[in-house]
């Protein structure tokens, strides 16, 4: 199948990385390489782009998409979790903005053979890197009834999450649960009818619970907030799409963070901690897609796009 991901927030992404020709960029969530196409363009004739990702089929396509900018692009396989190795390992210098793309790709929803959507029935794998060892079988398969719980309500904000980490405990111990439609049918099983009605897909939450913690997404946000930061020179900005409240909530908390890091107790007279604000953001609320895009490309209808500017080093 050919890589297809449709770029959100593309604009309003590239105007609040202010990308300038001749700068440094990291995609840490290349993608289809949609984002680093129109940055490239911008930072002619001799800006960069490091593109990252855990996916080898959306590596695939980065390189082809850009393959015209040549020897302005270096691409590597990681999670950008790990973007303050990767730069110190290949001897790559102080970044001049860093977009992260989260969540999961529109290619690899459609995949069916990569088993992250209910719609069509696939093994149930969900693995952004493909060569990873835990996979949604793993997950569903040999997780304890407390753990499917857990994850199910924490990632996937589910209020029928100890319902259905039972059901799927009971029908495991008759055979183990090996597609994407077997786990879809358990689903339906454990929410009752009634709960069903005038809501989104009743596996919806529960498969995006599962993906997340096979991926470890939001230890990857929390860690890939920190290294792009230190990578950044000051004046850096990093820009965050996020694609549901969870992702948004932490990204926007961690931003907080950085701009007020003090940890002296509330209603003290002074600041004694010594920790100063690294970055200042950019915007309170997030950005949000136009009508227009929303109608060319539904996706966006729940993208969140946040950033902050770097004011000093971290150390």
């Amino acid at each position: 199948m050919v890589f297809q991901h449709k770029s959100v927030l593309l604009n309003e992404t590239i105007d609040m990385l202010r990308v300038r020709p001749g700068g440094i960029y990291i995609d840490g969530t290349i993608g289809g390489g949609g984002h680093s196409a129109e940055i490239l363009k911008r930072t002619g004739p001799d800006g960069q782009v490091i593109g990252i990702d855990r996916d080898d089929e959306a590596l695939a396509a980065a390189a082809e998409r850009l393959k015209d900018f040549k020897d302005r692009v270096q691409l590597y396989k990681g999670n950008f979790a790990e973007i303050e190795q990767i730069i110190d390992e290949h001897l790559i210098g102080k970044i001049d903005g860093v977009l992260f793309d989260l969540g999961v790709s529109s290619h690899q929803i459609d995949a069916p053979e990569r088993g992250f959507s209910y719609i069509t029935d696939a093994p149930l794998d969900m693995r952004m890197d493909q060569h990873a060892d835990l996979s949604a079988y793993h997950v569903v398969n040999q997780y304890s009834e407390e753990e499917l719980r857990r994850i199910i309500q924490q990632f996937g904000e589910e209020k029928w999450a100890a319902r259905i980490a039972s059901f799927i405990v009971s029908e495991r111990k008759k055979k183990a649960i090996e597609t994407t439609r077997e786990l879809e049918d358990i689903i339906k099983a454990a929410v009752p009818a009634g709960a069903r009605q005038g809501v989104a897909h009743p596996a919806r939450r529960t498969f995006q619970a599962i993906r997340m913690e096979v991926n470890g997404e939001l230890d990857a946000v929390r860690n890939g907030i920190e290294g792009a930061v230190k990578v950044l020179k000051p004046g850096g900005i990093l820009a965050i799409i996020t694609f549901h409240s969870l992702e948004d909530h932490l990204v926007k908390e961690e931003f907080r963070r950085l701009e007020n890091p003090c940890i002296c107790p509330k209603g003290s007279p002074v600041c004694v901690c010594g920790r100063k604000p690294v970055a200042k953001q950019i915007s309170r609320k997030p950005v949000c897609a136009t009508e227009e895009e929303l109608q060319e490309n539904p996706r966006a209808h729940s993208a969140h796009l946040r950033g902050v500017r770097k004011l000093i080093p971290l150390t």
